[in-house]
């Protein structure tokens, strides 16, 4: 039920000799990622050649439309906006010219401190052309003084503040770059002697590529003919990490593999950690499908109460929260899931879902239930209240949309028009996760963030956001095979 937009997808494809379709084949597996626009940029070593459009993956491209993009080294990108609109001029992967040549750039997150080094950047002299926080790091790469660096691109990505996964192409190799925090995935995949890089494992499956490993927080992988090549981002490390939990609870598909864990694994257990909390007296365990499946089978598992199939999803209409339009949503909304009434009639039912952010989508699905003339309600959310607004890619800045923000849960549990209603504790959620609980963002939940959002006026001048030249500082280094 969460009515949120997703982090983008990214794909890359180094050393194929159908690279474009390759990229195509993981961005239609990615495409839960984003739905609003998809783009594929190609090299063959001497011309890249880009085709992008607003739409889902197979209404973009088409075969004779992808025929143009000859190369073994393509990226490609599936968006929809934090920053920027939802138009033509801020598709992916842009494509730039600096110093060096042409540069395309993928880019899944938010960058914080983006208004503060375009204000910095056309203040003296810069001059954008979209309207995208990801522009910001070509217009860092094409400053002489950052030219002059040892590592240009490692000084430039030092300036970056906030969540960022990047795939960069040039006319002969692909860079894939995680930030400090590691915020968003990115793994690397093989097939003989061909690298790919991923928003997430599930790509790889559909190209029977192998999963080699996730890039490690801070890490910059650059692929070329010499093979993969690791290196990290100049400065000290942050003091903590910061993958972000949502990609756990929601965003990603449950086949994937992200933060080391399989996601579906992950969900089932926050199932059970609600089931064991928050157990109640019921007929039937139902999910809200899809990301409510894997905690709803966790949840009938440890309470021994049988999982039914309560909601059919119509899987032709996307999910609610990517639509652009807010009468798109509530249309969705409508359309999107049916009540099996056989199974809901008469019955007390135990209803999982993985968060409830506005609350007007899980209303609508809680009176659908009644309709069909369920006699209990009782919905379990697989993850905590959503209070405070995130600022590193997921939709909703706004803390007047969250439900959580002005509400108790017993305020909710009324509004909803349920028997009950019990949200999984942050300590049990992280108790399911494999890295230690420092090391995952949950500002959402709690109000923590691992990167300051805000910077007091007056106090952003070219030599505070780093775009003097000052001389790069030193951290880690690792050179070698990725």
């Amino acid at each position: 039920m969460a009515e949120v937009k997703e982090a983008c997808g990214l794909f890359g494809a180094f050393g194929t000799p159908e690279a474009a379709y390759e990229v195509y084949c993981g961005l239609y597996a990615l495409q839960h990622r984003g739905q609003e626009s998809a783009g594929i940029v190609a090299s063959d070593g001497k011309n890249i050649v880009s085709q992008k459009g607003m739409g889902l993956v197979p209404n973009v491209f088409t075969l004779e439309s992808l025929e143009p993009l000859k190369g073994d080294i393509a990226i490609g990108h599936v968006r929809y906006s934090t920053t920027g609109g939802s138009n033509a001029q801020n598709i992916q992967p842009l494509v730039v010219r600096y110093k060096k040549g042409l540069l395309a750039i993928s880019h899944n997150g938010n960058i914080v401190n983006a208004k503060a080094l375009r204000r910095a950047h056309e203040k003296s002299g810069s001059i954008y052309q979209t309207g995208t926080d990801s522009e910001v790091l070509s217009h860092l790469l094409a400053r002489p003084s950052h030219q002059k660096m040892r590592d240009p691109l490692s000084h430039c990505l030092n300036h970056l503040r906030g969540a960022f996964s990047f795939l960069l192409l040039e006319k002969d190799r692909i860079v894939g770059v995680r930030d400090p925090h590691g915020f968003r995935p990115l793994v690397l995949g093989r097939r003989g002697k061909t690298y790919f890089l991923a928003s997430e494992t599930c790509a790889f499956d559909l190209i029977r590529a192998e999963y080699v490993r996730s890039l490690e927080p801070g890490e910059i992988v650059t692929l070329t003919r010499a093979g993969p090549r690791s290196d990290f981002i100049e400065g000290p490390p942050p003091l903590r990490h910061a993958h972000c939990i949502f990609e756990l609870i929601y965003f990603a598909r449950p086949d994937s593999i992200v933060f080391d864990q399989t996601v579906h694994n992950v969900r089932s257990q926050f199932g059970a950690a609600l089931a064991k909390a928050n157990l109640v007296d019921a007929d039937y365990v139902i999910s809200v499908p899809d990301s409510g499946i894997s905690p709803a089978i966790g949840y009938a598992n440890a309470s021994g109460i049988p999982y039914e199939r309560g909601y059919i999803r119509n899987h032709y209409v996307g999910r609610t929260f990517i639509e652009p339009q807010k009468a798109g949503r509530v249309e969705g909304v409508r359309f999107k899931l049916n009540v099996v009434k056989d199974i809901v009639e008469g019955k007390r039912l135990v209803v999982v879902d993985d968060s409830i952010i506005r609350g007007t989508t899980s209303k609508s699905r809680v009176r659908a239930l009644r309709e069909a003339g369920a006699k209990e309600i009782h919905l379990r959310i697989s993850s905590p209240p959503c209070r405070h607004p995130c600022y590193y890619g997921i939709d909703f800045p706004d803390p007047r949309e969250l439900i959580a923000a002005k509400r108790s849960v017993e305020e909710i549990r009324k509004y909803l028009g349920v028997e009950s209603l019990a949200y999984l504790k942050p300590e049990a959620m992280l108790s399911c996760a494999i890295h230690p609980a420092k090391d995952y963002c949950t500002a959402c939940f709690t109000g923590d963030y691992p990167v300051p959002v805000r910077m007091p006026r007056g106090k952003m001048d070219l030599e505070e956001e780093g775009l003097s030249g000052a001389p790069e500082r030193r951290g880690r280094s690792k050179r070698g095979e990725a």
